[in-house]
């Protein structure tokens, strides 16, 4: 089974950049997707982006499309979401996630969860 670790989360000041990482231990199959998801306080967990693992296909949720960057590294068995240009609405605890047979956006469909890491974006 998948277990997943992430980091890089952190306090920046609006239009600043912060980079989080997604370490994996298990095998990603080709076939599965990897995605980040959000929640801020009060709110539900909502989408972010997603990966395919085998192709790279890559899928935004509008609120971030331009700004955010997910990509992964096969032989490290690592995602990264490279955020830009962050708002203060972008503040949220930050989850890696996987998914078997291919991507989805739904919270429900994924499963294997990290932990999650404290993304804090000030004005």
């Amino acid at each position: 089974q998948v277990q997943l670790v992430e980091s890089g989360g952190g306090l920046v000041q609006a239009g600043g950049s912060l980079r989080l990482s997604c370490a994996a231990s298990g095998r990603i199959f080709s076939n599965y997707a990897a995605g980040w998801f959000r929640q801020a306080p009060g709110k539900e967990r909502e989408f972010v982006t997603a990966i395919n693992w085998g192709s790279g296909r890559t899928y935004y949720a509008d609120s971030v499309k331009g700004r955010f960057t997910i990509s992964r590294d096969n032989a490290k068995n690592t995602v990264y979401l490279q955020m830009n240009s962050l708002k203060p609405d972008d503040t949220a605890v930050y989850y890696c996630a996987v998914k078997r047979t291919g991507v989805a956006t739904l919270v429900d469909d994924y499963d294997f969860w990290g932990q999650g890491t404290q993304v804090t974006v000030s004005s």
